[in-house]
């Protein structure tokens, strides 16, 4: 009797949730996704119920994470509070059949509308955009078989009103463009392949009838990211040649994103002549052929920038400093900068310069000065090294940057000067650098915590003063500067790699442990750290960075065997909140004891294994995936046969496809001849986020779009 007492005590002693005011639960609500607010938790109790439906609540709608949302719940959804509903974002849910679309057409309010990664036919889309008379913003994907023709005068009408558009393009169109007469931001992603499925070259010609004038008088915002290929280039250029008759007054962003050699033309250089003469920018981000050789930075006028992107440019440090930040003056609202690729940028000159020379560190400290604001900053993809001058370590000039929310650097910059590159420092009870020796099960191979690192002066080294001066980054990305991906894009899979820089030879599992001090990272990307020895860095990680919800490892240590296993297989039991693992490494055996590590994850949703000779044990995969339950994609590219990943790949969707409507299972011989065809119909937020490893580090402006 006396414990039914305490515990009856203890209980009325406690905290009621409904006791709570209105704006606390209004608060924990909005972590809530708003399908189980509206069709589950207002179903609890009366005070749910009216709480569940306010506009703070039912103002903005996000499906666009919400894996678990299907065609009935979105449907339900939109009977219960569709005219409560000014902002629906359901960007990238592939897994919706087109015509779960049709039920928007409830939301009459609508203003801002995300339909990227939709299902979408032009007639669907023109029923849509009839009834939605006050929208405002609008993204669409224009795929092939889109006529423009089908639009109705009322959808027309409303395209009218749209000042903001983003259009995804999979086939040469202007899309909706020529209708959005109002215009003021347009963001425009070229996926055009330069082949079709059945093998034909495709043109960047655009279809018969469609208008070539679209309007952009007002715009004050223009983005275009290109895919690799010429047909993307061809239809962007269409685009540019109206802005090349006439720039807009109010344009204060300019920001072309396109890899490889995309030429200047003469119309290009003419759009650039005229916004010389008759714009401010606050943004700029333009094709490395436009800027190189160019004097277009000595005549070009900036107002308050906030974004700068000169990924891939030949751009020495003095013209850097010279005619972008010009002596330091009018830069402290700049918030992001990409340099990526920039191998020259930290240099006075780039005419005798090697690429592998000594950065000037006067260069970068008038950059730190003036850009003190910086939040995100990408300077991977080059040799910066340090000179032995003290206090003028790269790391040590970055350390200034307090605000700093996401950081890339290439491995060799964050060494040492006085590291020994010659032999790596080597740490006792570790496991030797000889390709093929024996681990014995069951004994741990590194060393447990920092204190065993007793060989290792870990918290005198630049880089660790640089982590624990950066408690606030929530990104991070150490990128050796010759490493390149086992696959890319377009093209088959790379079976050769470059050597990493000798600058980098003692980058290991010490500066790996530093990392550990940012409590608040959220993603972490390393590749091509040579001297990582055993990974224990990776388990102080998994100890000490909790909020840690995407990590992508390439390239560690020796590429015969894979050491760090042990270490990432403890790592993993630590990493509650790991929502995406990338895992990119030759020889990676993904068996039973790395998928029953894998399961801890409880949150992971994506799993993406790249690996040449790789091997994987179905069983294993099936266990897995019935364990976690929140996993809705699974991308392996290995070296079974096509055999064994075809069965596997069929029993996972057989299993699990039901219950995940958006799982996408791809498991796929990683040197196959049509791995290209595989990969093109990998739904784009995956491929985009995840499965294509590079660099996203300042890849785009904050806040570009939602």
């Amino acid at each position: 009797q006396d414990v039914v007492s305490e515990e009856s005590e203890e209980e009325s002693n406690g905290v009621n949730l409904m006791e709570f005011s209105d704006e606390i639960l209004l608060h924990i609500l909005s972590y809530v996704p708003c399908t189980d607010l509206v069709l589950n938790v207002r179903r609890t109790c009366r005070k749910l119920a009216t709480l569940c439906l306010d506009k703070s609540l039912t103002h903005t709608v996000l499906l666009h994470k919400d894996y678990k949302v299907n065609k009935d719940k979105v449907k339900q959804l939109m009977r219960d509070i569709g005219k409560e509903i000014y902002q629906l974002n359901m960007a990238g849910c592939y897994w919706l059949p087109s015509s779960t679309i049709d039920h928007v057409t409830r939301c009459k309010n609508l203003v801002k509308l995300n339909l990227s990664g939709c299902h979408l036919t032009s007639l669907r889309l023109s029923k849509m955009l009839s009834t939605l008379q006050h929208l405002r913003s609008l993204a669409i994907d224009v795929n092939p078989g889109f006529d423009a023709s089908q639009l109705s005068s009322e959808c027309k009408a409303t395209l009218s009103r749209v000042s903001e558009l983003k259009q995804t393009l999979y086939t040469p169109s202007y899309g909706v463009v020529p209708c959005c007469t109002s215009l003021e931001k347009l963001l425009l992603y070229f996926e055009i392949l330069d082949r079709s499925r059945e093998g034909f070259m495709l043109s960047g010609q655009l279809m018969v009838g469609e208008s070539n004038v679209p309007h952009y008088q007002n715009l004050r915002i223009f983005y275009a990211r290109l895919a690799p290929g010429y047909v993307n280039q061809e239809v962007v250029r269409l685009y540019l040649a109206v802005l090349s008759d006439r720039t807009p007054e109010n344009l204060h962003a300019f920001l072309i994103s396109a890899p490889g050699s995309f030429a200047e033309t003469g119309a290009t250089k003419n759009l650039l002549d005229s916004m010389a003469r008759n714009v401010r920018l606050d943004a700029l981000q333009l094709p490395k052929a436009w800027i190189n050789g160019s004097g277009l930075l000595q005549h070009l006028k900036f107002n308050n920038p906030f974004y700068f992107s000169f990924s891939r440019c030949t751009l020495s440090g003095g013209h850097l400093i010279q005619r972008v930040i010009n002596g330091g003056k009018d830069l402290k609202s700049l918030t992001s900068l990409n340099l990526s690729g920039c191998v020259h940028c930290l240099a006075p000159e780039s005419l005798f310069r090697k690429a592998e020379d000594d950065i000037d560190s006067s260069i970068l400290e008038s950059l730190v000065v003036s850009c003190c604001n910086l939040r995100h900053l990408n300077l991977s993809a080059a040799h910066h090294h340090s000179s032995e001058s003290i206090g003028n370590h790269l790391c040590q000039l970055l350390s200034r940057l307090k605000h700093l929310l996401s950081l890339a650097l290439p491995v060799c910059s964050i060494t040492d000067v006085g590291a020994s590159v010659e032999k790596p420092p080597t740490t006792p009870n570790l496991v030797p650098q000889t390709f093929g020796r024996k681990v014995r099960i069951g004994i741990q191979t590194y060393p447990r915590n920092l204190g065993d690192q007793t060989n290792q002066k870990i918290e005198s080294s630049v880089f660790w003063a640089l982590m624990g001066s950066l408690r606030f980054l929530e990104t991070l990305e150490i990128i050796g500067s010759s490493f390149s991906s086992a696959m890319p894009r377009n093209e088959p899979a790379i079976r050769n790699s470059l050597p990493p820089c000798v600058r980098a030879q003692s980058v290991g599992d010490s500066e790996v442990a530093a990392i550990s001090q940012l409590t608040y990272l959220q993603s972490l990307t390393l590749a091509q750290l040579p001297n990582i020895l055993t990974g224990s860095g990776l388990v102080n990680i998994g100890l000490q960075c909790q909020h840690l919800r995407t990590l992508s490892l390439a390239n560690l240590g020796m590429m015969g065997k894979v050491v760090y296993m042990s270490a990432l297989m403890d790592m993993l039991k630590h990493c509650k909140c790991l929502r995406d693992l990338r895992l990119e490494q030759p020889y990676f055996c993904a068996g039973a004891q790395f998928f029953q590590a894998l399961s801890h994850c409880s949150s992971l949703q994506r799993l993406c294994i790249v690996s040449r000779s790789g091997t994987l044990q179905s069983d294993a995969v099936m266990s897995f995936m019935a364990s976690c339950l929140e996993v809705i994609m699974c991308h392996m590219f290995m070296g079974e046969s096509l055999t064994v990943c075809k069965n596997l790949q069929q029993s996972i969707v057989r299993s699990f496809q039901a219950e995940r409507p958006a799982l996408n299972v791809v498991i796929f011989p990683l040197l196959h001849e049509d791995l290209t065809e595989v990969i093109r119909d990998v739904p784009m937020r995956h491929l985009d986020e995840i499965t294509l490893f590079k660099s996203r580090v300042a890849e785009e402006p904050p806040n570009l779009w939602w």
